[in-house]
């Protein structure tokens, strides 16, 4: 093998293991920053059931999951499958992103800027997906610290924005987030005008209650075998949950009565009686709450926060037309992935994804061949002759 050929292909390969290395660092990430535990202490990696601590040489990305089985070394535990997925994932886009983005094999200041700013572009994204798979969260750690790596990103490689000038590029950075921001922030608004409670009736008075587990946690609403957290109701200062049913117990004292209704907001409770009479209860004041309801209206968000400043983050690093892409095809690709469940009977599978890692999916799909499937569907639709 010639020896440029073997500089190559030991550099590609290096680039693979370097992306399977940060896939575990990012399995590290989605792990321990939901819960609050510091990325740096303790330094090494530990099995989430046992609390062992991982020797470096059983931590070996892509193998040790294999070798071992997919099960811890020390409880025999399993380790999901996951934690093997994202390695390999985030070892496949950082070598695909190192194909496309590297520019001529022997200019290393070429490729090296816009590389590198996609791989931790992609991190990001990836760290984002999965922690929303399993919390329904994104935190401002990725979508706030990524929209200021954009920002700076695009001045520093004004390439990012297809620009030469970097006043230009962070100008035209700081514009495209301030678009996608302000279009997801309008879904959001009309979301919750038209879909902002969900109502429930019942034949049958059913119990309910509100408690809290202990200090450190927040309320939790049970009715009719359903159990939803404060964070599940209340996004927004504004939002209210709604009881109405035939009685009600605040504390020591029970409202039996016709017809009661509790409105109950994050910090108070008003409570409208049969009778014309109204009370008002501070939650503060509040130690035991629960009741019969006949129905209840829910607030409900058509869409989480954390998107919006997600699809900000992607306009940072990705420009304007990026934005409008990543929506529709982040649409699509949820159209796409409710419909082949149903179709085989699994619509377990996808029935509790929220939106944060269709949009990652759609920045993605930007990234690699956005611009040229733009440039197909205008041609075959002849959009591009107007």
């Amino acid at each position: 093998m010639p020896s440029t050929q073997l500089i190559e292909f030991l550099l590609h390969s290096i680039l693979f293991v370097l992306g399977a290395n940060i896939g575990s660092f990012l399995n590290v990430v989605i792990y321990r920053l939901p819960l609050g535990i510091s990325l740096s202490n303790p330094k090494r990696s530990f099995c989430p059931h046992c609390k062992t601590q991982i020797p470096i040489y059983r931590n070996i990305p892509l193998f040790t999951w294999l070798f071992q089985r997919g099960k811890c070394a020390a409880c025999k535990a399993p380790i999901p499958f996951r934690y093997f997925f994202v390695e390999l994932l985030t070892a496949v886009l950082f070598y695909l992103i190192f194909l496309k983005f590297r520019g001529h094999w022997d200019d290393i200041t070429g490729w090296g800027d816009l590389v590198l700013i996609y791989w931790i572009f992609t991190a990001l994204l990836i760290a984002g997906t999965f922690i929303d798979i399993d919390y329904f969260i994104l935190p401002h750690e990725i979508t706030l610290g990524g929209l200021a790596v954009g920002l700076l990103g695009s001045y520093l490689i004004p390439e990012m924005m297809g620009e030469v000038e970097r006043g230009r590029a962070i100008l035209l950075s700081f514009v495209s987030a301030c678009i996608g921001l302000g279009l997801l922030w309008t879904v959001v608004e009309l979301g919750k005008l038209a879909f902002g409670r969900l109502k429930q009736k019942f034949d049958q008075p059913e119990s309910w209650t509100i408690h809290q587990p202990d200090e450190t946690q927040p309320p939790i609403f049970k009715i009719a075998g359903d159990e939803l957290s404060w964070a599940d109701i209340y996004t927004r200062p504004s939002d209210r949950l709604i009881i109405t049913g035939p009685a009600i117990t605040i504390n020591d004292e029970t409202f039996t009565t016709a017809n009661a209704k509790a409105e109950i907001t994050v910090d108070k409770i008003k409570l409208h009686l049969s009778s014309g009479e109204s009370k008002t209860f501070s939650l503060e004041t509040v130690t035991k709450l629960e009741g019969k309801a006949t129905d209840i209206v829910i607030p409900r968000e058509a869409m989480g926060f954390g998107d919006v400043l997600l699809i900000a983050m992607i306009g940072s690093f990705l420009g304007w037309q990026a934005v409008f892409f990543t929506i529709v095809a982040a649409s699509f690709l949820g159209s796409l992935l409710a419909i082949l469940p149903r179709l085989i009977g699994k619509t377990e599978w996808t029935a509790k994804i929220p939106f944060g890692p269709y949009l990652a999916g759609g920045a993605m799909i930007w990234l690699f061949s956005g611009p040229q499937l733009v440039d197909w569907y205008l041609t075959k639709t002849g959009f591009r002759d107007w």
